[in-house]
This record gives C-alpha cells, sequence and structure tokens, in this order.
C-alpha cells in the first residue's frame, strides 16, 4: 500500500490544521465583542462593519491608529504566559483614538509566530477580545502568519489596528488649550507596553530569571512585568460626556516618555511644569532603578512612572474631573498647569515627534511612598 502523500506546505514547516484549530478555539471569544454592526461574523476575508450609525452625525470623522506591543512579548514567552499580552495590544492601539476624543468602532489585529500553538494563539486573541469588550470596541478581524525560519517556534509578535469615529466639532486637541487650564495626571497600572527593551537588559544584567519570586513586587518577576496596560476609553468618554466642554486635550504617556507627550497636544507658545512631587513612581519603577543604578528622573523619557495618561482640562472643572475619574477606578491629581507667553529660563521638551506643539519639563523631587 503506497504511503499517504506528505503535505509539502507541512514540510516547509508551516501547520495549517493548527491555525485552524486556533481559530476553532478563539472564535467564541471574538464573537463576543460584535454587535449587530458587525456582519458576516468570524472568518471571512474582510470583516464588515454597519457605517449607518455614521449618519447621525453632522460630519464624522474617522480616527485610526496602529501599534504593538514590542519587546514585552519576549517575557510572555519566557514564562509561556500569554493572555495578558492581547490587553496591552488594545491599550497601545484603541486608546490613542480617545485622545482625538473618538470612540472607537473596530479593530483588526496581526499575529506572525514562528510555529502556531492553537492555545497560546487562542490565549493571545481571547486578551485581544476582552479587552476589545471592555473598550466598546468589535474586533472584526486579524490574521496569524506562520513564519518558520523568520522566527523561532516559541516567538511572535503582535499589531493591531483600530478606526474610531468623533464629530468633527468636537475633536480635542491643542487648539482648545486655554491658559490657566489644569493638567491632571491619570495613574498607569504600570510599567504598560513601553520601555521594555530597558527593563529586559536590566534584569539580565543582574542575572534575574522570570521565574524567580521578586520580593518587594509581590510576585514573580514575569509576572510582576506583564501587569497588563490600564485602559482609559470608555472612561474618558464617558468624563467628555459628563462634563460637557470641560476636557480641552488627552495625552496617551507611551513611547517618548512623560514630558514629550505631553507636549504633543499643547499649542505652541504654552509651556507647562509637571510637578514631580505630586506622585510617586511605583515599586516596580523604584526596583528597576535600584538594580540599575539609574535615577528616575533618567528614565522619564522611557517608562511613565506611574501616569499612563493626562488629560487638559479647564481649571473650575478639575475637581470634578478627579472625582469623575475616582468613580471609574482611576486615581488622578493636579499634575501642572498650562500657561502661555514666554516660557522660562531652562530646558524644557518642545513638542515632539514632528508636533510642533507646547513646552514642557518636569521640576520638583518625587514624592515617597505609594500615591
Amino acid at each position: 500500500m503506497a504511503d499517504s502523500p506528505t503535505n509539502p506546505y507541512a514540510a516547509a514547516g508551516v501547520d495549517t490544521v493548527a491555525g485552524d484549530l486556533a481559530v476553532e478555539l478563539m472564535k467564541n471569544s471574538v464573537r463576543a465583542t460584535h454587535g449587530p454592526q458587525v456582519l458576516g461574523g468570524v472568518g471571512g476575508f474582510a470583516g464588515l462593519f454597519d457605517a449607518s450609525a455614521l449618519l447621525g452625525y453632522t460630519r464624522p470623522l474617522l480616527a485610526t491608529s496602529t501599534d504593538g506591543v514590542g519587546t514585552k512579548v519576549a517575557i510572555a514567552q519566557a514564562i509561556d504566559k500569554h493572555d495578558t499580552i492581547g490587553q496591552d495590544l488594545v491599550g497601545m492601539v484603541v486608546d490613542d483614538i480617545v485622545v482625538v476624543g473618538a470612540k472607537p468602532l473596530f479593530m483588526t489585529d496581526y499575529i506572525a509566530c514562528g510555529k502556531v500553538v492553537p492555545d497560546r494563539i487562542a490565549d493571545i486573541v481571547r486578551g485581544i477580545a476582552d479587552a476589545c469588550r471592555a473598550t466598546g470596541t468589535a474586533l472584526v478581524g486579524g490574521e496569524t502568519a506562520e513564519h518558520p525560519g523568520l522566527l523561532g517556534p516559541r516567538d511572535y509578535d503582535v499589531a493591531g489596528a483600530a478606526t474610531g469615529v468623533v464629530e468633527a466639532d468636537a475633536v480635542l486637541g491643542a487648539e482648545r488649550v486655554q491658559d490657566g487650564d489644569v493638567v491632571l495626571a491619570l495613574a498607569s497600572s504600570g510599567l504598560h507596553s513601553n520601555g521594555y527593551s530597558l527593563v529586559r537588559h536590566i534584569v539580565t544584567g543582574a542575572g534575574i530569571g522570570y521565574g524567580d519570586n521578586a520580593a518587594d513586587l509581590g510576585a514573580t518577576w514575569g509576572e510582576a512585568l506583564l501587569e497588563p496596560t490600564r485602559l482609559y476609553t470608555l472612561p474618558l468618554l464617558r468624563l467628555i460626556e459628563q462634563l460637557p466642554g470641560a476636557v480641552h486635550a488627552l495625552s496617551h504617556v507611551t513611547g517618548g516618555g512623560i514630558a514629550a507627550n505631553l507636549a504633543r497636544v499643547l499649542p505652541r507658545g504654552s509651556w507647562a511644569e509637571v510637578d514631580r512631587s505630586t506622585w510617586s513612581p511605583g515599586p516596580v519603577f523604584r526596583v528597576l532603578g535600584e538594580l540599575s543604578g539609574t535615577p528616575l528622573e533618567q528614565t522619564e523619557a522611557t517608562w511613565n512612572l506611574g501616569i499612563g495618561f493626562f488629560a487638559v482640562v479647564a481649571e473650575e472643572t478639575a475637581d470634578a474631573a478627579i472625582a469623575a475619574l475616582a468613580a471609574e477606578g482611576i486615581d488622578a491629581w493636579q499634575a501642572a498647569t498650562v500657561r502661555l507667553g514666554a516660557t522660562p529660563s531652562g530646558e524644557f521638551e518642545q513638542g515632539a515627534k514632528g508636533v510642533d506643539g507646547g513646552a514642557v519639563r518636569l521640576v520638583g523631587t518625587y514624592a515617597d511612598g505609594a500615591k
């Protein structure tokens, strides 16, 4: 009896059967993000989203964002824990959309891996889907691509793109910011998804394994460093709705750090001094700084140091905004005041990432103890 013919694609290292199984394992999670606006279900060549809801807008503007998680995935791979990386991806992508005041509509994801391990892929996508539900975003499609020879069997990377909508006359940004506006800092859940190349360099240099216990962090190193990114979208959208006209600009503190990201959303000719004494960076930042012998001030362009977002609000609404965010479970505090006019002497971060924005610097000394 002749041997069964060998699948040449499988012989080359691509397992389409495993890919199909991964889709089966993830599809219920994906479907759970679908409202009546999503047509066609899971598995089509293209996701369909009913845009007729946009007819209710006077001048709808579509907002879009794309991003990845970065080298944080290396830690997930090291300890074989993949159920939180998806939330990091949604935080990086969808929370960029709310910066302009937009409501997210839908998202797609892309996972490249050296070998499709169905349970691993399903964990990643389940995390994406759970976070999409938490941000009111439909996960309408995606792709899992197997790249043997380019990536190792345990290696993968994730990326995503999302689209949202905002009324043209409701777009938030630098043009709304006024002299005397209050800059509120919104607490992060930890490192979020930036600066992990530095994190991994510090941990490796200290001879620490990700499975080792981190006594000061109350978990293993891997678990502590995989703390998922906080999601701000729905709390911020509710804040905008609850306090009409109060929120003038928002900034997502990601790559580039604290001063640069705030400077991007302030108008040219404005300045702000973020007062370090208004908060205390959490234990994960302090422990990493001590391990590397690096003052926290030198990491302000790399890590968020406890601030995940900034909200620039009208001065008279600051207390109400802080209370509203507290009701959402987000600690917020006044970290700066925006001023228009001549910038004081000294070094400031002037705009960032191609934006000719305001000038920002950090001043003072960090508070002791947890904020």
